[in-house]
């Protein structure tokens, strides 16, 4: 209160000798308020009640409500004495607002209710005082968003089963056409979701995107509600399927769990008997976990936080005692842009690729190793004959040369692990890349060195590829979609043309660049 309010009020209850008692107790009631809250005044206030609830004062909402004060008086956003007793969870003052006729089905401004609030907060005591006052068990806010659907959402049984019990319609949809179950799934509540199943909600019909309570506990990694929604009839292998999309957006519940790397939300989906093979857009889970572990470096999404105990090495354990694929290659029909060899594409070819193959492109050690010794036949190349050696060593760039997350020593004791196996170090790709055009997509000096020195073929890698590039070429810049020489994989690729007694050619401007 600023000093000018103060003097106005002082000088409206300041009397005369003459007028001393008439008007001691017009300005009693209004001062005692006023130093009961603070800084509210009933002077000023269009909601003084509201205002007194808001700042927690008990003393002052009794002596406003034996005052008369209105109890459905609205501040500026509507909200009432009721809305902040049910938001402060304080049952006390919501049970004399009532008594004194508080509108119990009240909105404010953006449509919110009191039982809102109260479900938000999780109060049974309060949600069950609003219901059995007569408070529309299914107030619904913009979007669709439902009382039921927030109590859900918080987790708290008691306002779900109050709700519930009050005729709360269990399978009532927002905007987004999700039901309470959904909301409760994806959040890890077992116990609602269990209270809402047995309230007959459907728990199989999906969204539009394909999405089940299934699936919505299997992204966030709810185990305990995964297995509670299987023990009730949920499929196990239930292809997501979203509307107007393509065949590579299909997912299982155990690809989700995978690819979000939740391994004991997965092994509780092997144990349900979830198919280890099931591809649906192409690649099992055993080909997700080489993604997963080492996902691409650049603009693609980064390895998911996870959760749960199993490490990633053991999961694929486990994958192979429940009968996963070993060799399983990535399926080719089901595959589109950078997936499949479409004329131009420099890309990484996926169609025909190993889970081996995947791991080797990623340089990632700790799996291949597992692989090999589990019985992985490294020999494997994909569609278009790209080797684990070729895929280690870098062929099929990305663009900029820097995508891949392995690091040049990785790649380089790949390679050597595999010339160890009895790789063919002069491996050539259908589009007639070579190791050493590899190790120059990705800007890799020492190992074009290394594969100088293992015995790559001179007059093999020293040729043009399908796109008309050299590994010299790439590494004065040529590479898909961009123009960027490499200065030290130049003085590589030179090195070891000179040690080969190559001739070298003198730089040139490029005419155009590739196109992808």
């Amino acid at each position: 209160m600023n000093q000018q309010q103060q003097t106005s009020i002082s000088q409206r209850c300041e009397p005369t000798s003459e007028r001393r008692l008439g008007v001691i107790l017009i300005c009693a009631l209004p001062v005692i308020w006023q130093s009961s809250l603070g800084v509210a005044r009933a002077t000023d206030s269009v909601a003084p009640l509201a205002d007194a609830v808001q700042q927690k004062d008990t003393s002052g909402v009794k002596l406003l409500l034996q005052m008369g004060a209105n109890v459905n008086a609205a501040q500026a956003d509507g909200m009432t004495a009721l809305h902040w007793a049910a938001y402060l969870d304080k049952p006390l003052l919501v049970k004399w607002l009532i008594e004194h006729k508080a509108n119990v089905n009240v909105t404010n401004r953006y449509g919110v209710s009191p039982l809102t609030l109260a479900c938000r907060n999780g109060s049974r005591p309060i949600v069950q005082q609003l219901l059995d006052a007569g408070a529309d068990p299914q107030p619904v806010l913009r979007g669709g968003e439902t009382a039921l659907m927030t109590a859900a959402r918080t987790g708290r049984i008691g306002p779900v089963k109050a709700l519930l019990k009050a005729g709360a319609a269990v399978n009532a949809r927002d905007d987004n056409d999700q039901t309470a179950v959904m909301w409760a799934a994806a959040e890890g509540h077992t116990k609602v979701v269990e209270a809402l199943i047995k309230a007959d909600a459907d728990f199989l019909t999906p969204l539009p995107s394909g999405f089940t309570p299934l699936f919505f506990a299997v992204r966030e990694g709810r185990t305990d509600v995964v297995k509670l929604l299987l023990e009730r009839g949920a499929d196990v292998n239930e292809v997501l399927k979203p509307r107007s999309r393509g065949r590579r957006e299909h997912t299982t519940a155990l690809l989700l769990a995978v690819e979000n790397g939740h391994f004991e939300t997965a092994e509780a989906l092997l144990q349900a008997g979830a198919d280890p093979n099931a591809a649906p857009a192409g690649y099992t889970a055993l080909h997700a976990i080489t993604w997963v572990r080492r996902p691409l470096l650049g603009d693609t999404d980064p390895a998911p936080i996870g959760s749960g105990k199993i490490s990633s090495l053991d999961f694929v354990r486990l994958l192979l005692k429940s009968g996963a694929d070993i060799n399983a290659r990535y399926d080719q029909e089901s595959l589109n842009g950078g997936g499949r060899y479409n004329g131009g594409d420099a890309q990484f070819v996926k169609a025909g690729a190993t889970t081996f193959l995947l791991a080797a492109r990623n340089s990632d050690l700790p799996l291949m190793q597992l692989l090999l010794d589990s019985g992985a036949d490294w020999t494997i190349p994909n569609a278009i004959d790209c080797t684990a050696l070729l895929a280690a060593a870098g062929v099929g760039a990305l663009g900029s040369g820097d995508e891949l997350p392995g690091t040049e020593a990785e790649a380089i004791e790949a390679v050597r692990r595999l010339l160890e196996r009895g790789a063919d170090i002069n491996d050539v790709t259908q589009t007639g890349e070579t190791a050493i055009h590899g190790a120059a997509y990705q800007e890799r000096p020492q190992l074009i060195r290394f594969l100088a020195e293992q015995g790559a073929d001179a007059d093999l890698w020293n040729r043009k590829n399908k796109f008309n590039w050299t590994p010299l070429l790439i590494a004065r810049g040529y590479r898909p979609g961009n123009f960027r020489p490499s200065p030290k994989t130049i003085t590589a690729v030179e090195e070891v043309m000179q040690s080969a007694n190559l001739p070298i050619p003198p730089a040139e401007l490029p005419s155009e660049t590739p196109q992808r």
